[in-house]
């Protein structure tokens, strides 16, 4: 049931195209004023349940609910029966990736399109620095400063609810970092609350109070930006944010240890694989060393190796633009994380869930976790300072 301080509800929802599911029981809610961003591969769904909440799809089964307010009630399983609100009656805004504005309308006839109050054109180009433009048409424009228009037409309606479909994906990528925070600021400064769909996932990172990650018509997680990447709900999740690489070793007590050390986790016990960013590792020199360069990329500002371990594990490590290995160097890998790391089940798919933190694996040892120096770190609790 939607709360005072639930803004959106979404239950319970599915949908299809021909006997293909697109969006498969899909629940989630969101908050007066906040932004929830929606991320994952093509096809997942994310797009599709964004046109159902603006009404532009019907469900074949779900409520959705906008400010207590029901737009959708599918529950019979029915798409043409039960309740449906049209478009343009829900109270939402739809940003779009193609700006959609009115090539024949100025800037504040865009904005001002069947709105009865100028005073609220006014103060949202003034907001988005677009004042100046307020009499241009929209092909005298760069693609930053439609956007600007299409959210302040938005805005400037007074929507219970934002919906935003992939707004950066037509800019320039020296455009898109500005213009996010841009957009964001004006959401909060307006107080309403958004769903941004995007396949862009620093923005997506970025940008929402909370991010929920899609796969196959499916929310897997629905959590701050943060913990989905620190502290993924699935091995999916783990593998599609960001660059993940993964070390097996046996998990106890909140300890995992690995051939290169060990670090506090969070999961299972018993033998897993943690979760390794590039910059959760530190590269050295030091003889005899426990790895070799695979390849090198410089990124400008750092530099992204692979290191094949000597246990068989490939870790992506990232370091400073000044260092420099060469493929086939002999070098030093060691864990350097300064939080604890996320565990998964050895052999766990990206299909399976995570366990509760604790739960004991079953036994079977991982490529690396059965390995002699595995085993003496165990025994001797060496490796990475926990406490």
């Amino acid at each position: 049931m939607t709360t005072a301080a639930t803004h959106l509800e979404i239950r319970n929802l599915d949908v299809a195209y021909g006997g293909e599911v697109a969006v498969r029981d899909l629940s989630l809610t969101t908050e007066p004023g906040e932004i929830v961003t929606l991320l994952g591969p093509t096809g997942c769904g994310k797009t599709t349940t964004l046109r159902v909440v603006a009404g532009l799809e019907r469900p074949d089964r779900g409520i959705v609910r906008i400010g207590g307010r029901t737009v959708n009630d599918a529950a019979s399983g029915s798409s043409s029966g039960g309740v449906f609100v049209p478009p343009e009656q829900r109270r939402t805004g739809l940003v779009f990736q193609d700006f959609a504005l009115f090539p024949h309308l100025t800037v504040a006839g865009n904005v001002g399109f069947r709105l009865q109050d100028p005073a609220a054109v006014d103060r949202w180009l003034d907001w988005l620095g677009l004042a100046d433009q307020r009499n241009a048409y929209p092909e005298a424009l760069s693609g930053g400063q439609k956007q600007r228009v299409a959210l302040a037409r938005c805005l400037a309606h007074g929507p219970d609810l934002v919906l935003l479909d992939e707004p950066l994906s037509n800019l320039d990528a020296s455009l898109k970092d500005s213009l996010r925070w841009e957009i964001r600021r004006a959401l909060k400064e307006a107080g309403v609350p958004a769903l941004w769909v995007t396949h862009d996932q620093s923005e997506a990172l970025s940008i929402g109070d909370r991010l929920g990650v899609m796969r196959a018509g499916r929310l897997e997680q629905v959590a701050p930006p943060e913990e989905c990447f620190r502290d993924p709900a699935t091995r999916f999740v783990a593998e599609f944010l960001g660059e993940a690489s993964f070390l097996p070793g046996r998990a106890e007590n909140g300890v995992v240890a690995t051939p290169i050390g060990q670090a506090p986790g969070t999961g299972p016990s018993g033998p897993v694989e943690a979760l390794v960013r590039p910059d959760d590792l530190a590269l050295g020199a030091e003889e005899p060393g426990n790895g070799v360069i695979a390849w090198a990329r410089y990124e400008g500002g750092s530099r992204l190796f692979a290191v094949d371990l000597d246990c068989g594990a490939r870790m992506r490590i990232r370091t400073n633009h000044e260092v420099h290995h060469q493929a086939g160097d002999r070098v030093s890998v060691t864990l350097a994380a300064g939080h604890p790391l996320a565990l998964f089940p050895a052999g766990q798919e990206a299909d399976d869930p995570r366990p509760e933190g604790g739960a004991e694996v079953p036994e079977g040892d991982p490529a690396c976790a059965g390995s002699d120096l595995t085993e003496a770190i165990v025994s001797s609790g060496g490796g990475y300072p926990v406490g």
